[in-house]
């Protein structure tokens, strides 16, 4: 069969592809739901492109069988490895599809000169053999937990808040990080170290504010909470607000850097959050995360909020050498 690469989408292009998304979350219902048509919309009319992205599908009938979109982190020719997500429809797996859209992103991560490309994927699913049939390797386990606001006990968050540590101040912003914090958010985000391994990239001031930029060109609202110590940031933690008004939001990163873990800065951080969110966000009723399985202290954290067990996903990994 023929792949196509959708550079210019009509809009029947467009709810074909959304059809596709649809059928693999209704056929594997642990992948979660499908993202909104507006969302499959703005990302392949590039409205949420902080980064390169090329899309691909295989025509079948009136319709696509196969979807694949690629994302190129940095622009050219950065030295950071691509993005994949491939789906297939429930009825036309094993058929080889799924090899056709991962050539076709290998030719196109050769072209740039990427050395890498990650994937993440629900744990269960039938992308996890496909996976790791085509030369891709699991680097990373993630807990996927939720928080229910209403089920918060009276008086837990202004406890935790008022329980901060001495000689730490909080300060929050909304949206792309404020220049003054750029350069330090960056270094913060270096104390994460579960990709660093593979992505081979640290954090620096543009990178950081490329993130804030692709969650605002997607509608979404990035929400920061950080810890400053003697004016320099010693943690954060971050939540996504989805557009379009649903109840539940995303807990993105939470670090401490090393020298001041040990004080409870992440619950502390993490309770200012909840109060912002208790206070401002009246339509938010759930916040999920996603805790890496060889991080127990920040998992302690989220248990002691309150965040129970939902789904495990994982984040593979694969040389470009190596793919077909």
């Amino acid at each position: 069969m023929d792949v196509i690469e959708l550079s210019d989408p009509t809009d029947a292009q467009i709810r074909q592809w959304h059809d596709v998304l649809a059928a693999v979350s209704a056929g594997d219902p642990s992948a979660g739901p499908a993202p909104g048509a507006e969302h499959t919309a703005a990302r392949l009319l590039g409205a949420d492109r902080g980064s390169p992205e090329r899309f691909w599908a295989v025509p079948a009938g009136d319709g696509y069988a196969a979807v694949a979109a690629l994302r190129l982190p940095g622009g050219p020719g950065a030295d950071r490895p691509g993005e994949i997500d491939v789906r297939v429809r429930p009825e036309r797996r094993r058929a080889g599809l799924g090899r056709l859209l991962v050539r076709s992103a290998a030719r196109a991560l050769r072209a740039d000169g990427r050395s890498g490309v990650i994937a993440q994927v629900s744990a269960g699913t039938p992308a996890v053999p496909f996976l790791e049939a085509h030369g891709f390797t699991c680097v990373l386990t993630l807990r996927g937990l939720v928080l229910r606001l209403a089920d918060l006990p009276p008086g837990r968050v202004a406890g935790l808040l008022s329980a901060g540590p001495a000689g730490y101040a909080l300060v929050r912003w909304r949206g792309t990080v404020p220049d003054e914090h750029a350069g330090a958010l960056a270094r913060a985000k270096d104390a994460m170290a579960d990709l660093v391994e593979y992505e081979g990239v640290p954090w620096d001031a543009d990178r950081v504010r490329e993130m804030g930029e692709l969650v605002a060109k997607r509608g979404d609202d990035l929400y920061t909470v950080a810890a400053l110590h003697d004016g320099a940031i010693a943690g954060f933690t971050e939540l996504v607000v989805p557009a379009g008004g649903g109840d539940r939001a995303a807990q993105y990163d939470t670090a401490v850097v090393p020298e001041h873990r040990g004080r409870r800065l992440g619950i502390w951080m993490k309770a200012a959050m909840l109060d912002w969110v208790l206070s401002d966000l009246p339509g938010i009723r759930e916040i999920e995360t996603d805790n890496a399985g060889d991080n127990p202290h920040m998992l302690a954290v989220n248990e002691e909020l309150g965040f129970v067990p939902e789904r495990e996903t994982r984040e593979y990994h694969a040389l470009v050498a190596d793919l077909p």
